[in-house]
């Protein structure tokens, strides 16, 4: 099912055909260089399953993303239940992860944007949260371009009190 179209890019149900690229960009140390690990092919596999359930329970999710020019998969973006340890959880978190070849086109903005209004206007979601690492500049920036508001950092208790990955920034909006 396709839920979200842009110009540029299609935002839908995930497939079984998505899961070697999955692997591929969660085992990509670029992508995944403001994450703890990279995702191992049982990792990411179960990652899928937890997208999949996510849809079942909820109606909607991180939706797979599709460059429209190519038919190319080219990552995911959309909603996660945080639940983690936290003043601000549980929460309805906007993320994205795309494959380094789509990187530098806009197309995390783009699709952020249409699911902040998807969110919004067909969802009955109220509060959407976006966080990452402090060093996370990338993000960071797409976060601002949303028009999400900086809220507060924070250490993140999943991530290991060692790593440079463990402050987090919050930015949040909510419906209008």
């Amino acid at each position: 099912m396709i839920y979200i179209e842009t110009p540029r890019l299609t935002l839908r149900d995930w497939d079984t055909h998505d899961l070697p690229s999955f692997i591929e960009m969660n085992q990509d140390s670029d992508v995944m260089r403001f994450f703890p690990k990279l995702l191992s092919l049982a990792e990411t596999t179960a990652f899928y399953e937890r997208i999949q359930h996510s849809f079942h329970e909820n109606g909607y999710g991180l939706y797979a993303v599709e460059e429209k020019a190519s038919g190319e998969f080219i990552g995911f973006i959309g909603f996660n239940h945080a639940s983690f340890e936290a003043p601000f959880t549980p929460c309805i978190e906007i993320g994205w992860r795309l494959r380094k070849e789509a990187w530098g086109k806009g197309y995390a903005t783009e699709g952020a944007k249409a699911c902040l209004a998807y969110g919004f206007n067909q969802l009955p979601l109220e509060e959407i949260v976006s966080f990452t690492a402090k060093i996370n500049k990338p993000s960071i920036h797409v976060m601002k371009k949303l028009g999400l508001t900086y809220a507060q950092a924070f250490d993140h208790p999943n991530v290991a009190l060692s790593s440079p990955l463990r402050e987090h920034v919050l930015y949040q909006t909510k419906r209008s």
